[in-house]
């Protein structure tokens, strides 16, 4: 049995916590590591057959990212799954509007104008289900091409249809709007029935903001990569 005089305690966490080294080594110029880590930090001690000596594992060795547990990387580690889920789940929103896009069985607009408040506001991409494969209604808010008398396109307008047919035409008003709309569209100028809005989106995806966005998001891959390697 080792007697108490030949413990060295290495640290005492609380009163029912606590290590130590007991023994005499064989070897004179032996030396152990010992480093403890948990959720509260790390501890390490360099053990000699003469004394133990506080240090840092990093002093001696690299040890792996899974056997260090201090807050900080906890935190780090937590948040970084937090994001890589976020780019994850909009990697997959966007392949999957590509493919179903590509493919002709949804469109999508921006809407550019308040005529649809408080339902679609400016800045809303609306997700439609393009015609003949669903048929407008009354009630319906439906994107269709406003022509010039000549049969030039003007524009594209997303607008509620209250009243009218397929064959004489559809009658369509903007919520927002104090009067109904002046053309009349047919199911041939309508290009699709609104189901579903996404806020705001839109806004960003202007030129202007890509321009902005785009270097302040490489701006902030940079100084996270960084901040990582320093760490």
């Amino acid at each position: 049995m080792t007697s108490e005089v030949n413990r060295r305690p290495l640290f005492e966490a609380t009163p029912n916590e606590e290590m130590w080294v007991e023994g005499q080594s064989r070897f004179p110029d032996s030396k152990v590591l010992i480093t403890v880590s948990n959720a509260r930090g790390e501890k390490t001690f360099l053990v000699t057959p003469n004394e133990v000596t506080p240090t840092k594992s990093k002093l001696f060795v690299q040890a792996p990212p899974e056997r260090i547990s201090t807050p900080a990387q906890a935190r780090n580690r937590r948040f970084g799954s937090i994001f890589r889920g976020i780019g994850y789940l909009l990697s997959a929103i966007l392949i999957s509007f590509s493919v179903l896009s590509a493919s002709g069985f949804i469109k999508a607009r921006i809407v550019l104008t308040g005529s649809m408040e408080p339902v679609i506001h400016a800045g809303d991409i609306v997700i439609l289900a393009p015609t003949p494969r669903t048929q407008p209604q009354v009630g319906d808010i439906a994107a269709y091409t406003a022509r010039r008398f000549s049969g030039e396109s003007v524009g594209i307008f997303t607008h509620r249809i209250i009243g009218g047919n397929p064959v004489d035409g559809f009658l369509m008003k903007g919520d927002n709007n104090p009067s109904p709309d002046v053309q009349r569209p047919k199911v041939e100028d309508i290009s699709g029935v609104v189901f579903f809005v996404i806020p705001y989106v839109g806004k960003f995806l202007t030129l202007k903001m890509l321009m902005i966005f785009i270097p302040v998001g490489v701006g902030i891959w940079l100084i996270i990569d960084t901040l990582k390697g320093d760490s």
